[in-house]
Order: structure tokens, then C-alpha cells, then sequence
């Protein structure tokens, strides 16, 4: 079966010196559908710059990224925007909710880019927001809802276009430890429903939740609790 993501010597530098370390140096990585992953490991280990490539926000600089089995590292920006918004669902710390929108126009912009109509968009992302228990807030703005719920409407925006990637960059770090073992319970809960799931986080605890764990240090994949199948 062909890896849903597959990583070879993949190398990023972010300065023309030939002398400075590398952000990513000789990377492989192979990931493959509903695996649930930590990318775990100290400040400036890479795992950022991993996820933006991983993700489609950064180029490789070296390198060969197969996102499905198609050749990302050499698309146009305007192919990498189309991957991002059809196959990449992002969960972000600071949630990046249009503070003016409901939770139900918030979730539907994904859909809004990629041009489906109305009637389509407004049922697809009421169904994503009954999926992570906010049903009853669709109206709801940003400042109306907890930082919990404000994830949740991250997560539902994410899972609306049905991506075959979701990355999700230290969900639970703006949250309470109650509120964030809710945020970790819906993320188990949509790997056991099928999703791939690949999440950046520093702490051991929800690390440990993962069914892989790979680890970055200086810019290199240091370790890795079990290769894909």
C-alpha cells in the first residue's frame, strides 16, 4: 500500500551559508492512513519546520515529499494552496478564529475556498460541528465560547473538507489540564473513527496517548516508536 505521506532526504535551510546548520538534514519519514503520531522534542529541533513541510506551508529545500503518491515538492503555490485546502486539516494552538464570524461561518471557509455551494457548505460544517458536541452553538462567536469550545470549532474547521491529513501544532497548549484532556479524548476518538492524525506537542503525557511517537532533535529524526506498516 502506498504511504499516505512519504519523507526521503529531506533537508531545509533557511540561510545561504553552506556553514550554518540545516533546519531539516537528510529526513526520511514515512507515515501511513489512520496512523496517530507525536512529533515530539525541544525548541529548535525541527519539528516545526517538519510540520510546515509535512503540511505544505514550506518548501524542502533537498529532497522528495509524495503526499498520496503525488510529488509535492515540485508543485506551483497556487497546486501546494489547493493541496493544503483538500487534503490538510490544521488544529492550531491560538485556534486562528475570525473573531467576527459565527462558529458555523468560521468552519465553512475551507469550504468557501474550495468553491462549493452554499447549501453544501452550510450543511458540511454544521455536520463537523455536531461531530465535536458544539451543535448548539453554531451562532456563537469566538468571544461567546470557552478556549475549549474555540478549539473545538478549530478542529470541526479542519475536519470539514474531509482531509486525509489532519496536524494539529500543540493543541492543548492555551488550555486548562481538564479542558485539554477533552481536546485529547475527541482527537483519540477521530483516530478510532479513521483519521490520520500527526500532532506537535512538548508534553510526555499526551505523547504517550499517540500510537507513535517520533522525536526531533537538531534537525534530524532521532527516534521513532514504530515505523508505518
Amino acid at each position: 500500500m502506498t504511504p499516505l505521506i512519504e519523507l526521503r532526504g529531506i533537508c531545509k535551510r533557511y540561510q545561504q551559508d553552506e556553514a550554518a546548520p540545516p533546519a531539516l538534514s537528510a529526513l526520511n519519514l514515512s507515515v501511513s492512513a489512520n496512523e496517530y503520531i507525536a512529533c515530539v522534542g525541544a525548541s529548535g529541533s525541527g519539528k516545526s519546520t517538519l510540520m510546515n513541510i509535512i503540511g505544505c506551508l514550506d518548501r524542502p529545500s533537498a529532497g522528495e515529499y509524495r503526499l498520496n503518491g503525488v510529488d509535492v515538492a515540485g508543485m506551483t503555490d497556487d497546486q501546494l494552496a489547493r493541496v493544503r485546502n483538500r487534503d490538510i486539516g490544521f488544529v492550531f494552538q491560538s485556534f486562528h478564529l475570525l473573531p467576527r464570524l459565527s462558529a458555523l461561518e468560521n468552519v465553512m471557509l475551507p469550504l468557501v475556498y474550495a468553491g462549493a455551494p452554499g447549501a453544501e457548505r452550510e450543511r458540511r460544517a454544521a455536520e463537523a460541528l455536531r461531530s465535536v458536541g458544539l451543535g448548539a452553538r453554531l451562532q456563537a462567536r469566538p468571544n461567546q465560547l470557552s478556549g475549549g469550545q474555540r478549539q473545538r470549532v478549530a478542529i470541526a474547521r479542519a475536519l470539514c473538507a474531509s482531509p486525509a491529513l489532519l496536524l494539529a501544532d500543540e493543541p492543548t497548549g492555551n488550555l486548562d489540564s481538564a479542558t485539554g484532556e477533552e481536546i485529547m479524548a475527541l482527537f483519540d476518538r477521530l483516530h478510532q473513527e479513521g483519521h490520520t492524525l500527526i500532532l506537535v506537542t512538548h508534553s510526555d503525557e499526551i505523547a504517550a496517548r499517540c500510537r507513535r511517537r517520533i522525536r526531533m532533535a537538531d534537525g534530524r529524526l532521532v527516534a521513532d516508536s514504530g515505523e508505518a506498516a
